[in-house]
């Protein structure tokens, strides 16, 4: 098992403070810092995030108004993943019989069909096979966050990545790119760490969670973070984009190393030294703790922070309060599969 530092990019532009109603007064431009903290100095644009110089973003006079919003999609789309992932759950099982009876026949049909040499699909076919579980689990989430970097290479589309694909509490549109913005990726060392760490704790996650399970913590995940660091940025007034799968990935390996504390890590570039994952865990959310504290501006703490914290309540209680009783939710699925819509029938 490999772990590395996970990083989420915390993106900053100049932004105008405009009034919305009476007379329009001139837009006044807030003075941009350094990476230091020290005024007038000129701003270098960091590797990590979009190229875009200046963006108008709308602080609310009443900044925890801008929660209300946030707080109730973090509940009902949690609500509706694990909802989601308890229905698929119950398709999965129902139909595991058939899929054996098909793939026997499958297994006949093949030995006696003539093979074709140097067949492409099945060498596809062959190496998908000989992934585990999660690596499958997570191919999808790793094609998904590809795509969404291609889309940052467009030109065109920069301004809607902005809006729809980067997480900011003083932006228009709050609750959609708390989702989409777990996908996004504008740095391309950014984004291969990333999967990188998913891929090395998918066997494990999905081991302990199993398939369903994962992908609504994942997903639920994503946004929770997101939702803990609008909390932050609303708290201190320190407003600015924010992208990437760092605050879900950091649940995933909150809840591997919460589950498997004596499990051994390493870093990628330093393999020789190992440690414990509950001492990576430890050291992982102090450096955080810290830098949501003193306010360090490279990477999204916050977010960090909520997903670790997210992971390891998930693992210790969550499992037990959420996913333990979806039961009533599955009978009623299960009613609605059963029975269906009764067909009348007509009188003679």
């Amino acid at each position: 098992m490999i772990g590395v530092g996970l990083k989420d990019e915390s993106v900053r532009f100049n932004f105008f403070i405009q009034q919305k109603c009476g007379f329009r007064k001139a837009p006044r431009k807030v003075e941009r810092k350094s990476d230091t903290g020290t005024s007038g100095e000129a701003y270098k644009r960091s590797a990590l995030v979009p190229p875009v110089e200046e963006t108008v973003f709308y602080p609310s006079p009443y900044p925890i108004r801008t929660l209300v919003k946030p707080f109730f999609f973090t509940v009902g789309f949690t609500g509706f993943a694990f909802g989601s992932a308890a229905i698929w759950q119950y398709e999965s099982l129902k139909s595991r019989v058939q899929s054996y009876f098909d793939g026997i026949k499958a297994d006949w049909l093949d030995s006696i069909r003539p093979q074709k040499e140097g067949d492409f699909r099945k060498e596809i076919n062959k190496w998908w096979n000989n992934l585990s579980d999660g690596q499958r689990t997570v191919t999808g989430i790793i094609a998904a966050n590809v795509f969404v970097f291609c889309l940052w290479r467009v030109p065109s589309l920069q301004r809607g990545m902005i809006r729809y694909f980067t997480s900011n509490p003083a932006s228009k549109v709050l609750c959609s790119p708390m989702l989409l913005s777990t996908f996004s990726h504008f740095s391309l060392f950014h984004m291969a760490a990333n999967m990188y760490v998913l891929w090395s704790f998918s066997s494990s996650i999905v081991n302990i969670l199993g398939q369903e399970q994962f992908m609504a913590v994942y997903l639920s995940a994503g946004v929770i973070s997101n939702f803990v660091s609008y909390v932050c940025k609303v708290a201190t007034g320190r407003y600015g984009p924010s992208l990437g799968a760092s605050g879900a990935i950091m649940t995933v390996l909150a809840a591997v190393c919460t589950k498997i504390p004596e499990g051994r890590l390493a870093i990628i570039f330093l393999p020789m030294f190992t440690f414990t994952a509950g001492t990576a865990l430890k050291a992982i959310i102090a450096m955080d703790t810290a830098g949501m504290i003193l306010g360090w501006k490279f990477f999204d703490h916050a977010a960090h922070l909520g997903g670790a914290l997210f992971g390891i309540w998930y693992i210790t209680y969550g499992h037990e309060l959420i996913w333990k009783n979806r039961e009533p939710l599955v009978k009623i699925w299960h009613e609605m599969r059963t029975n269906g819509p009764k067909k009348g029938g007509g009188s003679k």
